[in-house]
């Protein structure tokens, strides 16, 4: 077929590039070995990616066959060859970006094509008042990072934006976050997209920090998996056949709105935001339990804040107290995964953000024990691995996906 031998030299470049990411460097001969293509070959692969800008020679090691490499049985018995010349994706080959939208900062970061972060800026927005307006809090958060990196704007290939919520793909309206000041314009993707010279994407915060999970975390190889995150609000990420399930507006995952046993239902919830599942499990209800329980002294600050710190003492202390906190949280948790486990069948529920990650092991057990006995099938509940910024994390690797992809099609394919 005409165009065969090119499409299957685009394929296997593509397949070392992934395999460089992966491992880091690698010899002519091991880069051979793990996409089974000849010595020769896989030298000709290495010179059309070093020429197109993408491959730098790194330095020498040892060439021989390493444990789990084809052909050795994973017996590790092969004896090192003489150093090797050893080749290494370029990280100045392209570069992306992520923002962390909340209420309080926005938060940049800028990421070499092999995903190590190389700049990062943080924007507080202190109040509706006082805030910036949205694109200027959104260029002084990036031009931060990116002068943090030794860049420029221009170098970046692609920006993608996470907040809570999700733009309507009708109206390109804000929904589900009536708590993020200046979002919420029709004319703001407009105004940004006329600011920023790259291409920009948006996303919901809490499907971001799935992608994190799934790409580099406790998530890595499920395809069917729910997480659920609670920090400065309550939400969920469902992903199906490996892909996001995002919902006919965005609003797939919406769960602080779900209706739950023993709490009111949320009625006009564009306008409030009480009931529903966030009544039982939100990070405002910590402090509440905490006072009724006689826990004292419960900290002062944003509700993410204390509600980790309250949490992460209860997993702690051995006291009555504590233990009922702990148990009572637990519940509630259960109660709303319960419902998404009925729908969903999921393989794995991923519990993220600082309100569930802070209690640990003991939060985590004590909500498998309550989920035995609420769900009929039992899918493994396990915390978040991704701590530090998963949204913005996610955020990078979906941005760092697409750069990938672009620069390889540019550079490769021409």
């Amino acid at each position: 077929m005409a165009g065969t031998p090119r499409v299957l030299r685009a394929m296997n470049d593509r397949a070392a590039l992934d395999l460089l990411l992966e491992h880091g460097p690698l010899s002519r001969t091991r880069l051979g070995r793990l996409t089974g293509l000849s010595k020769p070959t896989a030298s000709q692969l290495l010179a059309r990616l070093e020429a197109a800008g993408l491959v730098v020679a790194t330095g020498t090691g040892a060439d021989g066959p390493r444990d789990g490499d084809p052909g050795t049985g994973g017996s590790g018995t092969g004896r090192p060859g003489p150093n090797a010349q050893l080749y290494a994706v370029d990280p100045t080959a392209a570069y992306a970006a992520g923002l962390d939208v909340t209420p309080e900062r926005v938060l940049a970061a800028v990421a070499d094509i092999t995903g190590r972060t190389v700049g990062e800026h943080a924007v507080p927005t202190p109040g509706r008042r006082a805030a910036q307006p949205v694109v200027r809090q959104v260029t002084t958060a990036l031009d931060g990072a990116v002068k943090a990196a030794g860049l420029t704007r221009s170098d970046v290939h692609r920006l993608v934006i996470g907040t809570p919520g999700a733009f309507d793909p009708t109206t390109g309206r804000l929904r589900y976050a009536s708590h993020l000041p200046g979002w919420h314009s029709p004319a703001l993707l407009d105004e940004l997209a006329a600011a920023l010279p790259m291409p920009v994407e948006y996303e919901n915060d809490v499907n971001l920090a799935a992608l994190a999970e799934q790409r580099l975390g406790a998530a890595k190889g499920h395809a069917d998996f729910v997480l659920l995150w609670n920090e400065g609000g309550l939400g969920a990420a469902v992903v199906l056949g490996g892909r996001l399930h995002r919902g006919f507006t965005g609003g797939a995952g919406e769960v602080g709105f779900l209706p739950v046993p023993g709490v009111p239902l949320v009625r006009h919830v564009t306008k409030a935001n009480s009931g529903g599942f966030q009544e039982l499990a939100g990070s405002q209800i910590i402090p509440r339990l905490a006072r009724e329980l006689g826990i004292s002294p419960v900290p002062e600050g944003p509700y993410a804040e204390v509600a980790a710190a309250l949490v992460a003492r209860a997993a702690e202390v051995d006291s009555g107290a504590h233990r009922q906190l702990l148990a009572t949280y637990a519940t509630g948790l259960a109660t709303g995964i319960a419902s998404l486990v009925a729908v969903l069948d999921p393989e794995l529920v991923v519990l993220s953000g600082t309100a569930l990650t802070a209690g640990d092991e003991p939060l985590r057990a004590l909500v498998e024990a309550e989920l035995a006995e609420l769900a009929a099938s039992r899918p493994r509940l396990v915390l978040g691995d991704v701590r530090e910024h998963p949204v913005l994390r996610g955020a990078l690797e979906s941005a760092l996906a697409a750069t990938r992809d672009e620069v390889f099609n540019t550079l490769t394919l021409r």
